[in-house]
């Protein structure tokens, strides 16, 4: 899951932001989420899920969150331990929201190791004063690592490099009418950047921008917002009064309920309830579908949105056959003296580790064992190796799995 560049605009009462931070956001009471986009519109770009689950999996598909902020009642202490258990995302910043801080909170956050805990109405601190204080935390850590690895004396050889430059920059040459036709139709289809950029941690711990085509719109969180809008207050009643009588229009023009339910320890109309309920499913069908553009569908499933990283190849960001290049929040976590040195080899699209686990199975093999075949490229990695690697991947690509 992406979108497009660093910084998205979003429009709120007339007025254009340009959103600084990427936020996932997870919490069971959608009416929190609007108040919350509404609260640091000028700030951030917010994707919103009412489970963990939604989440995950975003972050499974490599959405560039600065940060998580999830409620401790929707599930948001079971991410939090979920993303510090796993190697892949175990050091992503984690805000934990709470109904009032308090003393017990700030205990469960510090013992569960989030990075902040904030009341679900945020009188006390500044969130974005924290999220700003987190990325520079990364780049500290991306700059202590960058000189810790610099000294290995590590250089991409001259023969790999021309291997790279040799192949990339045919297939550049071959494929530039694809790159044109896809990039008139991509500009056709929505409005937006070509690319998709995002921060990526390479060969000695250089960060770059890894290039795709744009899949997804750049307006998706502002076609949200009025989507939103249209969905939760559409009815004359204001959304502050409804939560204040948790009565229907009916009801209240009889001055009581005949249908009084119990819901999150508060009484509301049964009908209003229902009509809250059927909204919030209308909104996430709706919000399912500006996320991908009606290119951007064909251009992930044919992998065609992968091509723009051979210029990364072009430009030296990478090689041809590599470790995997990283995200920064995935990066921090390999920067211990056991794992740092899978940043002395060359960043690639392909690599040891993903033709080895066509015969471990991709199921069987585990993080740690991914991370000792990168430091095993590292240190090993030759003419030879490449070209075998080279060969591995032509079969591995036919197989089911996404290598």
């Amino acid at each position: 899951m992406e979108l497009a560049g660093t910084t998205t605009e979003t429009v709120t009462a007339g007025k254009t932001y340009v959103a600084q931070f990427r936020v996932i956001y997870v919490h069971h009471d959608f009416q929190e989420y609007l108040r919350f986009t509404e609260r640091f519109a000028e700030y951030l770009q917010v994707e919103y899920f009412d489970s963990p689950a939604g989440a995950l999996e975003a972050l499974r598909e490599n959405y560039p969150a600065d940060v998580i902020v999830a409620h401790d009642g929707s599930g948001g202490v079971d991410l939090l331990d979920t993303i510090r258990n796993s190697v892949g995302f175990g050091n992503i910043p984690f805000v934990l929201l709470v109904d009032k801080l308090s003393r017990q909170a700030i205990d469960l956050a510090r013992a569960r190791h989030a990075d902040d805990v904030f009341s679900i109405n945020f009188d006390d601190g500044d969130l974005i004063t924290r999220i700003k204080y987190f990325k520079k935390r990364q780049w500290y850590v991306a700059n202590k690592a960058s000189q810790k690895i610099g000294s290995q004396g590590h250089k991409t050889p001259l023969w790999k490099r021309a291997i790279d430059v040799a192949t990339t920059g045919t297939a550049v040459i071959l494929l530039l009418p694809v790159f044109i036709i896809v990039a008139i139709l991509i500009k056709l289809d929505s409005k937006g950047p070509v690319f998709y950029k995002s921060k990526r941690v390479g060969s000695g711990y250089k960060i770059f921008d890894l290039y795709k085509f744009r899949t997804m719109r750049t307006d998706a969180d502002q076609l949200i917002r009025k989507m939103a809008a249209l969905n939760m207050y559409s009815k004359a009643e204001p959304v502050a009064q409804i939560e204040t009588q948790g009565l229907c229009d009916e009801c209240r023009a009889g001055n009581q309920c005949k249908s009084l339910l119990f819901h999150d320890g508060k009484e509301i109309c049964e009908k209003l309830y229902q009509f809250q309920k059927d909204q919030k499913a209308a909104f996430m069908k709706f919000q399912n579908d500006p996320r991908i553009t009606r290119l951007g569908s064909f251009l992930r499933n044919s992998s065609i949105d992968e091509l723009p990283q051979l210029i990364n190849i072009l430009k030296g960001d990478m090689s041809l056959v590599g470790n995997r290049p990283l995200p920064l929040y995935e990066a921090e976590k390999m920067t211990t003296d056991d794992k740092i040195l899978r940043f002395a080899g060359p960043a690639g699209l392909t690599g040891l580790w993903q033709v080895t686990k066509r015969g471990k199975g991709k199921s069987d093999m585990t993080e740690e064992e991914r991370t000792q075949l990168d430091i095993t490229y590292a240190r090993e990695f030759s003419f030879k190796m490449d070209m075998e690697i080279i060969l591995k991947t032509f079969p591995a690509l036919l197989q089911s799995e996404n290598v």
